[in-house]
């Protein structure tokens, strides 16, 4: 007799009884709710997920007149989202992890390079977890993206003295290098044109980037040279492909014929997960930046080294952080990765016990030269110059 009853209720009845039952349902807890939705079900035979619905929207998809007030939008403010949106844009859009463990880094450059932050903000953005700079950056994330070919040449007979390694080397010591060349070709290998010689520590994450006129053994050679002369640790490993600007006498009497040897060793062809923390480098510091256009002209060597050396070298190694993986288990058909915390190389430098305490004193002397919204705003005005040549 009840379900008749509730047939010929009229629509006029329901509406009237929807505006009715819709205030008290607002004001209401989460228990009384389950109450009122029962008999709000009962009383007009509706699912009970279309009167959820309809309850929380309104007649007509309006929203109700009168709700219970949530909880206030604590981070909905305009200065913490700039500050937010200014650095991810700054740092190549990182994940909101990484971006976390950017802001107590970014935070007083900030200030420096847009002005004081109101205090409200300040506190805000020392607060704010990963999953609500998510939330924040939902609306417009999609909006912005980021800016190959196997180029490995063979080496020789000198591979009977370069052995292979699989295994890792000590990852917890600065001074153990994997590196690796990067082709600015274009879509055609035909020709001369520009390199990226591409090195990582393992154990911090510091990352050094050279541009080479084509793959030549003695260009290879002076740009390590260089290289070694900045690192502010002491090149202990060098890892590398089968290619042979790797493997050539020039760099095996480089790093044998020392006092203390280098550990000179290959990675297995056609394996590039043998040199996983340098092929990762290559698209977070080079394609990122770079992309894939072609660079054929001779005259931009000199002003992509500039880049490299003066401006990106700063940036990612002193204010972008990155996670290391701690451990990988096999959990029935899934792998499990745990990473520690996102730390930027300065700061896994300064940790680490390998390193001398004058060499820390003199990078952090450097740190607080800088700012990284400076040397953003520079590597895009090097970037663009870049393009107008190549192009």
């Amino acid at each position: 007799m009840e379900v008749e009853t509730v047939r010929k209720v009229s629509k006029n009845s329901k509406k009237e009884y929807l505006e009715t039952i819709r205030l008290r349902y607002g004001k209401a807890s989460k228990g009384e709710k389950a109450l009122i939705l029962d008999e709000f079900c009962t009383n007009c035979g509706y699912n009970r997920k279309y009167a959820i619905r309809i309850l929380n929207k309104g007649i007509n998809g309006n929203a109700p007149s009168e709700r219970r007030a949530g909880r206030p939008a604590k981070y909905d403010n305009a200065e913490l989202k700039e500050f937010l949106k200014t650095t991810w844009k700054a740092a190549n859009l990182p994940c909101s992890k990484r971006l976390k463990a950017m802001i107590p880094i970014w935070l007083p450059k900030y200030e420096q390079a847009y002005g004081r932050l109101s205090d409200e903000a300040v506190g805000l953005a020392k607060t704010i977890s990963a999953w609500t700079i998510d939330r924040i950056f939902g609306s417009f994330r999609r909006r912005y993206n980021k800016r190959g070919f196997s180029t490995t040449k063979p080496g020789s007979i000198i591979k009977e003295f370069v052995p292979i390694k699989t295994d890792q080397w000590d990852e917890t010591r600065p001074g153990y290098l994997e590196a690796d060349t990067v082709a600015h070709c274009g879509a055609s290998m035909a020709g001369m044109f520009v390199f990226s010689l591409d090195m990582v520590d393992i154990a911090t994450g510091w990352t050094f980037q050279r541009a080479l006129w084509g793959k030549g053994e003695r260009g290879v050679l002076e740009a390590m040279k260089d290289i070694e002369s900045i690192t502010p640790f002491k090149i202990l490993g060098f890892d590398c492909d089968s290619g042979s600007e790797f493997l050539n006498w020039h760099l095996l009497k480089y790093f044998k014929h020392r006092k203390s040897p280098v550990q000179y060793t290959r990675s297995r062809p056609y394996h590039k997960n043998d040199n996983a923390h340098v092929e990762q480098k290559n698209w977070t510091h080079v394609r990122q930046y770079l992309g894939y256009e072609r660079f054929d002209k001779l005259q931009i060597v000199d002003p992509m080294n500039d880049l490299y050396s003066n401006w990106l070298y700063k940036l990612v190694n002193y204010f972008l952080p990155s996670v290391k993986l701690i451990s990988k288990d096999r959990i029935g058909s899934k792998i499990v990765k745990k990473h520690d915390e996102p730390k930027t190389p300065f700061q896994r430098i300064l940790e680490s016990e390998y390193i001398a305490g004058g060499k820390k004193d003199k990078l952090k002397r450097e740190f607080e030269k800088l700012n990284p919204y400076t040397l953003e705003a520079e590597i895009r005005q090097k970037i663009k110059q870049i393009m107008e040549i190549a192009s």
